[in-house]
């Protein structure tokens, strides 16, 4: 007997719920660079943890069966503590840079996964993707522009979100074969125990007009989540990557028509080498002998 034949790619309408997922994760950094500046970051991610939490309880009760044979705790445990640290330090730098640089800095991190993964899961690196990682950071240095762009705690910020960020996708890779459903529920409980003691300690009082936007963010985010598993259960992966680049372009609009920022030319050229870099190392398909693991 033949086996089922594996369902064809649907890259249309996985492509739809991809913008959807990047539509729904600016409105919500949108808000985030609005307000930033007035709540602490810890504040602002203790709430949209909880209400992501909220969202997830129906889903993480009907799928309980999952959370009977856990394993891997440590893995679990530090995977939340890196994100938990690269949600704080995004919500800390969105609010004091442009947004275009903060998305065309955040493009960095296939290259800094490739980094990691070399120390981290022994993977073995073509000579050609680190001359992707070399364009990468010449790409950065450029659109940064030092000496013209004032320095401000939101750069280092965005570059340890980067670092945890990747941190964090290296031991969601060691998770792999976890239930969804328990990693997201980890995900956001984890966020939510984790940011409590600074929230409280640096809580600002939210003025009743900005009530409504804070708990939107969580909304969002928790949205976003979902359109980003149902993008990547029916499209091909390398459809996705090259389609996520336009948060670029999106957050660019937003940055111009929203808060004034205007891009200039330096930064167009450094965040054309990020890009182009971040997908030749994301489509660039190793050959048999560049998979093979180290002993």
């Amino acid at each position: 007997m033949q086996n089922a034949a594996k369902p064809a790619p649907r890259n249309l309408s996985g492509g739809a719920w991809l913008l959807a997922d990047m539509s729904l994760n600016i409105w919500a950094l949108t808000i985030v660079k609005a307000l930033g500046l007035g709540y602490p970051a810890a504040q602002i991610v203790f709430l949209r943890a909880c209400i992501g939490l909220l969202l997830m309880l129906p889903w993480a009760w009907y799928a309980r069966r999952s959370f009977a044979h856990i394993d891997r705790w440590h893995l679990h445990g530090f995977r939340v503590l890196f994100s938990t640290l690269a949600l704080t330090t995004s919500f800390f730098a969105i609010s004091r840079l442009p947004f275009a640089l903060v998305t065309a800095i955040s493009f960095t991190r296939p290259i800094i996964t490739m980094i990691m993964a070399v120390f981290f899961l022994k993977e073995v690196v073509a000579g050609r993707r680190w001359i992707a990682a070399a364009i990468a950071f010449i790409g950065v240095l450029i659109a940064v522009e030092p000496g013209t762009l004032p320095f401000t705690w939101g750069l280092p910020a965005m570059f340890l979100t980067v670092l945890f960020g990747t941190s964090a996708i290296i031991l969601t890779r060691k998770l792999s074969g976890t239930p969804t459903v328990v990693m997201m529920v980890f995900y956001t409980a984890g966020l939510t125990l984790l940011t409590a003691p600074l929230a409280f300690y640096f809580w600002t009082p939210i003025t009743s007009e900005h009530l409504l936007p804070l708990l939107a963010i969580g909304a969002f985010s928790q949205c976003a989540q979902f359109c980003f598993l149902q993008a990547h259960g029916r499209a091909e992966a390398g459809f996705l990557a090259i389609l996520g680049y336009l948060s670029l372009l999106l957050t660019t609009a937003i940055g111009y028509f929203v808060f004034d920022e205007v891009p200039s030319i330096t930064f167009a050229i450094g965040a054309a080498l990020i890009v182009a870099s971040a997908i030749w190392t994301t489509l660039s398909r190793p050959r048999p002998s560049e998979t093979r693991t180290r002993v």
